[in-house]
């Protein structure tokens, strides 16, 4: 399975993984699974950080690359693709900008994205995974 963590799964995995659940702690850890943390998740943690909703134990870029490592994971740029269809998505969908073009990373990349995020976990167009 190929999956993309949402911004906060990313931030459980390296700060708080007593936060996932069994199936998301298990999908994440299968080494047969491939991880993927977006750029997307780094935007939107610097915004947390700059409005000081968030506090970091390293600078950010540090911050976001021991992340990927330790799930063994990938970066996920952005791309013209994911760009454009974060704005084609079915309706209904909300208007956050970063969950936008998460979901549409998925669906263009054929990933599942692991969410606690309900209003995600609702969207019928999109493989989700509870985290």
């Amino acid at each position: 399975m190929k999956l993309l963590l949402d911004t906060h799964v990313l931030v459980w995995c390296q700060e708080k993984p007593e936060r996932l659940g069994a199936a998301s702690r298990e999908a994440i850890l299968q080494k047969d699974n491939v991880r993927f943390a977006h750029t997307i998740s780094t935007l939107e943690l610097a915004r947390l950080q700059e409005s000081e909703k968030i506090r970091l134990a390293r600078p950010l870029l540090a911050w976001v690359n021991d992340a990927i490592d330790a799930i063994a994971g990938e970066t996920l740029s952005l791309t013209h693709e994911h760009a454009a269809e974060a704005y084609r998505l079915p309706p209904p969908f909300h208007r956050d900008p970063c969950d936008r073009i998460l979901v549409a990373a998925a669906r263009v990349e054929g990933l599942t994205l692991v969410t606690a995020d309900e209003a995600i976990l609702r969207y019928p167009h999109v493989a989700s995974l509870h985290a």
